[in-house]
């Protein structure tokens, strides 16, 4: 139910890697910060575990200095590159020791989402070896937004809905994304008739599908109240989500989509939605996940 929607505070958290990609999430996340009312915060990890892994050799002074200044640099470079975008906009900035995910995973206890850069075309080693932003999805305690794909700020916000109580979290970031940006809001349900909520009317495809969208009519209704003037485009389809939100975000300002991910092994082999659309989808994804108890 909507008085159960939990509300995120706190600055947007941009994470930093010296990328050209990285810099594009800064200027998402400035220009998402300033439409939240909110601070942005960046920060980089210096990561110097990764430079003497198992911490057997310790990095000289010399060169943990010259790390220290390279973050330095591109904290600064990154200020920059989001003043461009909100010139007025309150900005703080960090460099830390810690490796990436697990600064990310602290900041994100206090933080109303983290922004990263786009994770690539998602090829199988990137999977089984796992990435920043996959494993943040995993494991954070707020939203996590790649920025990937191409930028259509005038384009709808695209939802998916699986009718979980996970699916209503993202729906409510995609309403609340939608009235801000003074787009529709088009809410993609697919189904398969083996999973229809349905089973005795699997043998009678109309009456799957009125089901289906009953389904979705409901969702929905938690939260057109509270988001009158937003216009909603319900999409109900007999396909797999990934095929059908995938084809959907080739014309979305963003992707919003829940992550029942754990972290685990297995998760990262078996896959899910969200991981697909980490990897493929053609706008920015926001990957909600489950507030903590």
């Amino acid at each position: 139910m909507t008085e159960r929607w939990p509300r995120w505070h706190g600055p947007v958290v941009a994470g930093l890697d010296g990328s050209e990609a990285s810099l594009r999430a800064v200027r998402w996340a400035a220009a998402h910060a300033a439409g939240e009312g909110t601070d942005l915060r960046l920060v980089h990890a210096i990561g110097s575990a990764e430079f003497f892994p198992g911490g057997a050799i310790a990095p000289s002074t010399e060169l943990f200095g010259l790390l220290e200044q390279e973050s330095n640099a591109l904290l600064d470079q990154a200020r920059t590159a989001a003043l461009e975008i909100v010139p007025h906009l309150k900005i703080t900035q960090s460099s830390t020791t810690e490796p990436a995910v697990l600064a990310l995973i602290a900041e994100s206890r206090t933080a109303r989402c983290v922004v990263l850069g786009g994770s690539g075309r998602g090829t199988l080693a990137g999977v089984l070896l796992g990435s920043t932003t996959l494993t943040l999805s995993a494991h954070a305690h707020c939203p996590v937004v790649a920025v990937r794909g191409r930028d259509r700020p005038d384009a709808p916000v695209v939802v998916g809905v699986d009718g979980s109580e996970l699916s209503n979290l993202a729906l409510g970031c995609a309403f609340a994304q939608a009235a801000r940006r003074d787009v529709p809001l088009v809410a993609v349900h697919a189904y398969c008739h083996a999973d229809s909520h349905r089973p005795d009317q699997r043998e009678q495809p109309e009456l799957v599908e009125l089901a289906e969208r009953r389904v979705l009519d409901g969702w929905l209704s938690r939260w057109a109240d509270l988001y009158p003037h937003v216009d909603v485009e319900p999409e109900v389809v007999c396909a797999r989500p990934r095929e059908c939100l995938l084809k959907r975000s080739e014309d979305a300002s963003v992707l919003v989509v829940g992550s029942r991910g754990r972290g685990g092994f297995t998760g990262l082999l078996v896959g899910s939605t969200s991981h697909a659309m980490l990897h493929y989808a053609e706008c920015p994804v926001m990957v909600v996940r489950p507030q903590p108890d």
